[in-house]
């Protein structure tokens, strides 16, 4: 596998309708990859990139926070990911693989439920449900707390943040998983109108977590999502490494931890995890 980042030249930025980066090679087949960041708003050209020179054509969407964009993510429509399939499309793809990880996970699984066209998706570190709003939507207002995602103008159920809750640190940062641990404790009724939908996508789905994910429980929300799967009869690919954390180093990736909060896990176990899953993810190009 060659690692690094492409030439500057080799990469299409795009704007408008669907915002971002487009990288294929020159020998690049018919399969599509849009590839997803999490909150941080990363454009991640190096994965896009890492997938183009499997084969794919890849587009590293930029999904909140360019122009005409909510700047954070709330009530993001998710008719802006069905853009980057019409895209993909337009430029001979005939299969469609998104990868997500975190948030961009939460997207493309929902995408997926919606949209028959995704064929594939890899998720990672990703969630079983819809949560609310990081950051202030197009009206600059970051409260009242609302969804993260909207489809046909109308929010999705998500499962609502608790009020008190009492920061917790790891290594000195902030842990975010016992805030969302908390936010699971409520009603179930809650929880089920929450939920995303994949038992309704016929799209492949591989899901990667870390046991050891200080941002969120992503091993618990890989395993329901893998059992509502299961159950459904559907098949589905769950990769977990106990010792990894949020952040998972797909190989050749040196992507740097969060000044912010908390990844949990190593730089050993992440890449680790990212080389048992890499096979996996590139089975669906």
């Amino acid at each position: 596998m060659v690692t690094g980042a492409m030439d500057e030249s080799e990469i299409e930025w795009l704007d408008g309708r669907v915002n971002g980066a487009f990288i294929s090679a020159r020998d690049a087949g018919a399969t599509g990859v849009v590839v997803l960041g999490g909150s941080s708003g990363r454009v991640d050209t190096d994965r896009a990139a890492l997938f183009a020179r499997a084969g794919a054509q890849a587009l590293a969407l930029k999904w909140f926070g360019g122009p005409d964009q909510s700047p954070g993510i709330c009530e993001i429509p998710l008719e802006t990911f069905c853009y980057a399939t019409d895209y993909l499309i337009e430029r001979g793809c005939r299969r469609i693989v998104f990868i997500g990880t975190s948030k961009g996970a939460e997207a493309a699984l929902l995408v997926a439920t919606l949209d028959p066209r995704v064929n594939a998706v890899i998720a990672i570190s990703p969630s079983s449900l819809v949560w609310g709003n990081i950051g202030p939507g197009k009206d600059g207002m970051d409260w009242p707390e609302r969804s993260s995602w909207s489809w046909q103008g109308k929010p999705l159920d998500f499962v609502p943040a608790i009020q008190n809750w009492e920061r917790q640190y790891r290594d000195g940062l902030v842990s975010y998983r016992p805030f969302f641990e908390r936010c699971l404790e409520t009603e179930e009724e809650t929880l089920r109108r929450a939920r995303i939908p994949v038992e309704k996508t016929a799209a492949e789905l591989v899901l990667v977590a870390g046991g050891d994910d200080a941002l969120w429980p992503s091993e618990r929300f890989a395993r329901d999502l893998g059992r509502r799967r299961q159950e459904s009869g559907r098949k589905v690919s769950l990769l977990v490494d106990i010792e990894a954390g949020h952040r998972i180093l797909l190989p050749g990736e040196t992507t740097p931890r969060s000044r912010l909060h908390a990844h949990g896990g190593t730089d050993e176990a992440d890449a680790r995890l990212g080389r048992a899953a890499w096979a996996a993810m590139t089975a669906p190009l």
